[in-house]
C-alpha cells in the first residue's frame, strides 16, 4: 500500500538515444510528484518564496527497476515518510501503470534550510503538526522494507 501521488505521460523530449526514457527524467517526474505534498507540509514552492524557508535533497538513492518508454503513462506513489527536527526522509515508487510493473524508486533525505541565512533550521511546530497528522493518517500505507537512509534521522 501507499500514498497516489500523481500520473505522467512520458514524453518524447525525456528520451534519449537508447529509446527508453533518460535517468534525470525519473529525478524530474519524483521531484515533481513530491512538491505536492511539500505544499501540504507548508515547505513547497510558493512557501519559500514567502517565508524564505525550504527544503533541500542531501542524499537521494534511485534505482531503475525497468524501462519506459514514449507514451507510456507512470503513477507515482509515496511508499514511506518519516521527519525528524530538521530532516525529512521519504521513499517513492514509479509504477508503469498498464502493466503496473514498478519501473523505479526514489529515497531522499532533505534538511529545513533559512534561506536567508542558508543555515539548517528546525520545523516551526505547525509544520511538525501537519507533517505528524500526515503520517498518523497515512502510517498504514508506509513500507519500511528496503530504506538505505532511514538510520540518518536523529529521533
Amino acid at each position: 500500500m501507499s500514498v497516489y501521488l500523481t500520473t505522467r505521460k512520458i514524453i518524447k523530449e525525456w528520451t534519449d538515444y537508447n529509446d527508453h526514457m533518460n535517468m534525470a527524467y525519473y529525478v524530474l517526474i519524483f521531484d515533481e510528484a513530491w512538491e505536492a505534498i511539500l505544499e501540504k507540509f507548508k515547505m513547497g514552492g510558493s512557501y519559500a518564496k514567502t517565508t524564505k524557508r525550504s527544503t533541500m535533497v542531501v542524499e537521494t538513492r534511485t534505482t531503475y527497476n525497468n524501462e519506459v518508454k514514449q507514451d507510456e503513462e507512470v503513477d507515482i506513489f509515496l511508499t514511506h515518510f518519516d521527519h525528524d527536527k530538521k530532516r525529512l526522509h521519504l521513499k517513492c515508487e514509479m509504477y508503469e501503470k498498464k502493466n503496473h510493473t514498478l519501473s523505479a524508486t526514489m529515497e531522499n533525505l532533505s534538511l529545513y534550510i533559512d534561506l536567508n541565512k542558508r543555515k539548517v533550521i528546525e520545523f516551526e511546530e505547525e509544520k511538525l503538526k501537519i507533517m505528524d497528522d500526515f503520517i498518523k493518517e497515512n502510517k498504514s500505507k508506509f513500507n519500511t522494507d528496503n530504506l538505505a537512509l532511514s538510520g540518518k534521522l536523529k529521533k
